[in-house]
């Protein structure tokens, strides 16, 4: 597919102009950041596996009928997405007591939560996320009551289903970020689950060592941080041995070209 109009650039993706009216070109990047960016560096094939593995939890998403911007992969790094209005809010669901929460809280990382929590961030680099109540975002007008209900049942859902997929191959889902979009019908919107959903906003841990299988291994210095996303796609029946070797040629490749 010819390369088209870049449309935004972000820390992990780039979205390009798609090739029909409402749909984008999305492009997942190797580039890793953490600390609102403050530290910054590469994971070596980190676009190839979140694709795959963001294309797997979506579509089995949808299966169970919650709406997301997913259409289909299209190679390694990029898949055909919905445009759709992102709503400036990253939704936070927290199972284990873990990162800001337990800095906040001086709740012991690991603590099983009595229950599911769910917060909400104010997406804004400049003032570094900062975290908002229902208050806030009704008195600004970033989402509607009812859309905000639309957006808690489907965090609540989408919780259920990945608890229960990585329990499955021994991982347990500590906690992950999620984005929502309208779409539009005329004057009528609706919303559905966007972004990705990936090792880079998930935290996951092995269920029998507690071993860090995400993004944790880059911000914490704890090294192995491919090796541990690529463990969490093996698992998900998502990379092959031999695979990973595809992964390294295709990323060869394209630096040939300068891409």
């Amino acid at each position: 597919m010819a390369r088209r109009r870049q449309i935004y650039e972000g820390k992990a993706k780039i979205l390009y102009e798609g090739p029909e009216p409402g749909t984008l070109i999305q492009y997942f990047k190797d580039d890793a950041t953490a600390f609102n960016a403050q530290k910054r560096g590469t994971i070596s094939g980190k676009g190839v596996i979140n694709n795959r593995i963001s294309e797997h939890i979506f579509t089995a998403l949808q299966t169970i009928g919650v709406p997301t911007h997913f259409i289909r992969r299209i190679n390694m790094r990029e898949q055909l997405i919905r445009q759709v209005e992102i709503i400036p809010i990253e939704v936070v669901v927290r199972n284990v007591a873990a990162g800001s929460l337990s800095k906040r809280l001086g709740i012991e990382e690991g603590t099983q939560l009595p229950r599911t929590i769910i917060e909400y961030y104010y997406k804004d680099d400049a003032l570094g996320d900062p975290m908002i109540a229902d208050e806030h975002i009704a008195c600004f007008g970033w989402a509607t009551q009812e859309e905000m209900n639309d957006i808690a049942d489907m965090a609540i859902r989408v919780n259920d289903f990945l608890s229960g997929m990585f329990a499955a191959i021994g991982i347990r889902l500590i906690d992950f970020k999620l984005e929502f979009g309208r779409v539009w019908d005329g004057d009528y919107a609706r919303v559905i689950l966007a972004d990705e959903i990936s090792p880079d906003g998930c935290r996951l841990w092995d269920m029998k060592t507690n071993q860090k299988l995400d993004k944790d291994r880059f911000r914490q210095d704890l090294g192995g941080v491919e090796e541990a996303y690529q463990e969490v796609a093996r698992r998900l029946g998502l990379l092959q041995p031999e695979d990973e070797s595809a992964v390294l040629d295709f990323d060869s490749h394209r630096k040939k070209r300068g891409r």
